[in-house]
């Protein structure tokens, strides 16, 4: 059977565009001959649509849009993602052939950790469904039903299928996407069935999908896979001989059950075009920081251009972050739509100014250079009487990264282009950071990239490029906010090697302070550290939302109470 997964990157709540989209992949599926096409789960809404869900208008507009395409599909069958508004609200994927709607699955495990808040808009559904496609049997997973080996997968295993199609919007993050593929081909190893997954791609608020659709066949081996971050037609011709072959073989298929839950809803179809094209391409997976890259980049373009921005400003510092943040968004959106602000206070370097200069050159970027003394002279005039009898402290310090929030806020007012704020997770974990200063923005695409990655990520851009995208000079150079004489990161933090793996123990690991320690990581630090996250929470919840990239973000991944006498224990 030739069998297609339309790897889409849709927009939720753009049912119209998204229909397009679906219309196009199914057209173009059908005239290489693919007799199965799936679309990614929700695939007619996008996904997540959070509280949409809530309104009933939303699941009969996903209905219309439905009924809409199934008119269209007169050749093969199409298995597509929507909201099925039916009384309660579900999470259905429709089997639409012969121009209509012939079968319907709702899906039976909602994810309701982390990311996901499925229990709160959907009812779960209770039935398996088995098809029949030109003399195959077909079962129908969505996303999370596919990731644990019972009950789901274990019925999908007893109904004795040639053919597992499942549909999904899996959010990545890093190293998540070798995981999923060895969880896949265990599935369909242990089902004795092919296993098509197809799923979303492109980026939605905090959350982007890597795409990574494959086909595996009955023995557990991989036989075609989609690139990472790139819309695709995956195309595969799935052998399904040897999913009978391997049932006959193995013993214990012959010792489950036979449910009258599994008698086949016979598909009515009618021919495809003959099969032509190149099929069972395995696309090659990028390196861990060249994916990195392609999340953040994908992260970037979807959130600018899905919400209608021209462009974007950011301010050059002449540091490591926001050199990294800049070349980002100028791969993403091209050097004509980002624009840089070098701001040098009376305490910024010659060296800080120069490299974000030759920064600016590098990217091709606009630079406009703004001095703020005379803004920070004002605002501290007008506050020394307020000020009086108080030695100089964070307070005047602040007052700088202020005064460059604002400028950025005023130009970005006047020509409409989002600030992108530069601040890494290692600083937003330890309130390293002045809210309403260099945390202002719309969007802040290293939220969840730790400072170790941070360096890793420029020094493999150079790599790739085999130039100086990102001046040497600011990789190297000691990191440092230059709102005091001299001031280095490391006057307020471990440094950033003990620093950051004490970090992703806390945080994405959720260990105690004491197991950490156990670990071999000073006591004093430990303490420090897990007590500087704690009181920072209140800073990050002002923070704009960034792009997940860890397996435990901040914000609706990682949920703690602004007002918390708990502690760090």
């Amino acid at each position: 059977m030739r069998v297609a997964c339309a790897q889409l990157n849709t927009v939720v709540g753009d049912l119209e565009g998204n229909t397009a989209l679906v219309h196009e992949a199914v057209r173009a599926a059908q005239e290489r001959g693919a007799m199965l096409v799936l679309t990614p789960e929700l695939a007619l809404t996008g996904y997540p649509p959070e509280d949409l869900l809530l309104r009933p208008s939303f699941g009969d507009a996903s209905r219309t849009a439905l009924e809409e395409i199934a008119r269209d599909v007169t050749e093969g069958v199409a298995i597509v993602g929507f909201v099925e508004h039916d009384e309660d609200v579900h999470n259905s994927a429709a089997v639409l052939a012969d121009g209509r709607i012939q079968a319907i699955y709702r899906k039976r495990f909602l994810p309701n950790y982390g990311v996901f808040d499925e229990a709160r808009y959907f009812r779960a559904g209770s039935e398996p469904i088995v098809l029949e496609i030109d003399g195959a049997r077909v079962g129908i997973a969505i996303c999370e039903d596919i990731w644990y080996p019972a009950p789901v997968a274990a019925e999908l295993a007893e109904a004795r299928l040639d053919l597992i199609a499942c549909i999904s919007s899996s959010p990545y993050h890093l190293a998540k996407g070798s995981g999923r593929e060895r969880m896949l081909q265990t599935r369909a190893y242990d089902s004795s069935a092919a296993l098509a997954y197809c799923n979303q791609v492109g980026g939605q608020d905090d959350l982007v999908f890597d795409g990574r659709s494959a086909v595996i066949d009955a023995a557990g081996d991989l036989i075609a896979r989609a690139p990472v971050f790139e819309e695709s037609l995956l195309i595969a011709d799935i052998p399904l001989d040897l999913a009978a072959g391997r049932r006959l073989r193995e013993p214990l298929l012959r010792r489950l059950p036979v449910s009258a839950a599994y008698e086949p809803v016979v598909v009515e179809t009618r021919p495809v075009a003959t099969p032509s094209g190149e099929a069972n391409v395995v696309a090659p997976m990028p390196s861990e920081a060249a994916e990195l890259w392609a999340a953040l980049v994908t992260g970037i373009r979807d959130y600018v251009g899905k919400n209608g921005f021209p462009g974007v400003i950011l301010g050059l510092s002449g540091g490591i972050d926001s050199a990294l943040t800049a070349a980002l968004a100028v791969d993403a959106l091209g050097p004509e739509r980002v624009r840089g602000v070098a701001m040098p206070s009376v305490f910024t370097s010659g060296q800080s100014t120069e490299d974000a200069g030759v920064l600016a050159d590098s990217l091709g970027i606009r630079l406009d250079v703004i001095p703020i003394a005379p803004v920070v002279d004002a605002f501290e005039g007008q506050l020394a009487e307020v000020f009086e009898g108080r030695p100089r402290d964070v307070a005047e310090e602040n007052i700088q990264a202020r005064v460059r929030g604002t400028l950025l806020m005023a130009i970005s007012n006047k020509h409409g282009d989002m600030v992108l704020a530069t601040g890494n997770k290692s600083e937003m974990s330890v309130g390293y950071s002045t809210i309403y200063g260099d945390m202002a923005g719309g969007f802040a695409p290293l939220r969840d990239v730790s400072k170790t990655w941070v360096y890793k990520l420029s020094s493999w851009r150079n790599l790739d490029a085999g130039r100086e995208v990102i001046p040497q000079a600011t990789i190297d150079r000691p990191p440092t906010a230059e709102l005091r004489p001299d001031q280095r990161d490391s006057d307020s933090l471990p440094d950033y090697g003990v620093l950051d793996p004490i970090l992703e123990l806390y945080i994405e690991q959720d260990l105690p302070p004491a197991a950490i320690m156990e670990r071999g990581y000073p006591p004093e630090a430990v303490e420090r550290v897990a007590g500087l996250v704690d009181r920072a929470e209140y800073k990050r919840r002002q923070g704009p939302p960034g792009i997940k990239t860890t397996p435990r973000a901040f914000g609706r991944d990682r949920r703690m109470p602004i007002t918390n006498r708990f502690g760090a224990r």
